[in-house]
C-alpha cells in the first residue's frame, strides 16, 4: 500500500467533510428560542418587554401569495400603564419577522 496515496486519501475525505458539514449547518433552520430572542430584542428597540411567549413547533402561513414556514410567538409591553399584546411570526428558515399584529382579544 502507498501510504502517500492513503495521506491524500485521508485528507480529502477531511475537506470533503468540513464543506458538506459547512453547507449542512447553513440549511439548518433558526430554532424557537432563538426566533423568540430576535423577536424580543426587535420589539426592545421601541420599549421595554414584560412577557413573551412563542410556539415550538413551526406551522405554515400564507401571506401575500407566498407560503411560509414559521414560529407563532407573541410579546407583552406595558405601555402608558396598560399591557398591550403583539402576535408575532418569525420565517423559522431565516429567522426575519414576518408579521406583527397587535392581539385584540387579549387586551379587552
Amino acid at each position: 500500500m502507498n501510504w502517500k496515496r492513503l495521506v491524500v486519501a485521508a485528507g480529502l475525505g477531511a475537506v470533503a467533510g468540513y464543506f458538506i458539514k459547512d453547507q449542512i449547518t447553513n440549511q439548518q433552520n433558526v430554532t424557537p428560542e432563538k426566533a423568540l430572542k430576535l423577536a424580543k430584542n426587535t420589539f426592545k428597540q421601541q420599549g421595554p418587554v414584560s412577557g413573551s411567549w412563542i410556539y415550538m413547533k413551526a406551522e405554515e402561513l400564507v401571506k401575500n401569495g407566498l407560503t411560509y414556514n414559521v414560529y407563532r410567538g407573541g410579546v407583552t409591553r406595558t405601555l402608558d400603564g396598560d399591557n398591550k399584546q403583539y402576535e408575532f411570526f418569525v420565517d423559522a428558515e431565516t429567522g426575519t419577522i414576518i408579521d406583527v399584529a397587535e392581539s385584540a382579544l387579549l387586551n379587552q
